[in-house]
């Protein structure tokens, strides 16, 4: 363990935590995990490796049973809160931010081979607010979805925000960012996955009637508003839709999408990130 408690705002070894929330969205080869919840998934994932962590001195005690299993190679820095708070530029009341190094995603006919022949996918479409990715992340985790699918228009799920909203999930669970909804589309059916789109076309059947195909299950999500595009709706294998009091014309994206996995997933988890779900 290399514990190095630093007071000085310039020191150049504090760089990567400089203006955090100004620089979030301009991060290329790294993300920034925020959180002593965060921090064990990213250890616990195994998928990006930590280059750094920065912790508040007030808040080393507290989180010693996660720094203590950071990788010996990767330095912490411990500094004092108020010196925190003026070098990542708010008031990080959770005092603990990590860097990591994004390992590249697979392509999506390889992240395909690499789940179980029954497995869920989840598929977002255009999906921009950072919370509502984040969330789906974590409704995924929790319902034993296998692997997350994202159109190349969805916001980052390794954006700060969103893995904080994922509850760390957004770096242990697989996933595929890129392309447009036909291109996902033609990949999907290619590999034998059956895609379900979550819609609210009145002659969509109720999802409450829905039985699972056998074999591997694609569900996708469209952005809050619009929802799914008509290349979405046209191109899945099934659609449906969930029933709603009068008046009521939609539900937050991720509710939606937890109750569409509750529905189709098929039964708890069988394991870390879902088995062969």
């Amino acid at each position: 363990m290399t514990r190095v408690h630093v007071d000085d705002l310039n020191d150049p070894r504090l760089g990567p935590f400089r203006n955090v929330r100004d620089r979030d969205a301009r991060r290329e080869g790294t993300f920034v995990a925020e959180g002593v919840v965060v921090l064990d998934a990213v250890i616990a994932g195994g998928r990006h490796p930590l280059e750094s962590v920065l912790v508040s001195d007030r808040r080393t005690a507290g989180a010693a049973e996660v720094l203590d299993r950071v990788p010996a190679d990767v330095p912490q820095y411990v500094v004092p809160h108020d010196l925190m708070v003026e070098l990542v530029g708010f008031d990080i009341h959770r005092g603990l931010l990590a860097v990591g190094r994004r390992t590249p995603s697979p392509s999506l006919e390889t992240l395909l081979m690499e789940v179980g022949p029954a497995a869920t996918v989840l598929v977002l479409e255009d999906l921009t607010d950072v919370d509502n990715v984040g969330a789906c992340f974590r409704n995924a985790a929790c319902f034993g979805a296998a692997a997350v699918v994202l159109t190349a228009r969805c916001g980052d799920p390794l954006y700060r925000k969103a893995i904080r909203v994922s509850a760390g999930h957004a770096v242990r669970l697989p996933f595929y960012r890129g392309g447009r909804a036909s291109d996902l589309l033609s990949v999907l059916d290619s590999n034998g996955v059956h895609s379900v789109a979550l819609c609210l076309d009145e002659d969509a059947g109720r999802l409450r009637d829905f039985r699972r195909p056998t074999g591997r299950l694609a569900i996708w999500l469209g952005t809050e508003g619009k929802g799914l595009t008509v290349a979405a709706r046209a191109g899945a294998g099934s659609r449906v839709r969930i029933e709603m009091a009068p008046g009521v014309d939609s539900l937050n994206v991720a509710v939606a999408g937890a109750l569409a996995l509750y529905h189709l997933c098929g039964g708890p988890p069988a394991g870390p990130g879902g088995g062969d779900r």
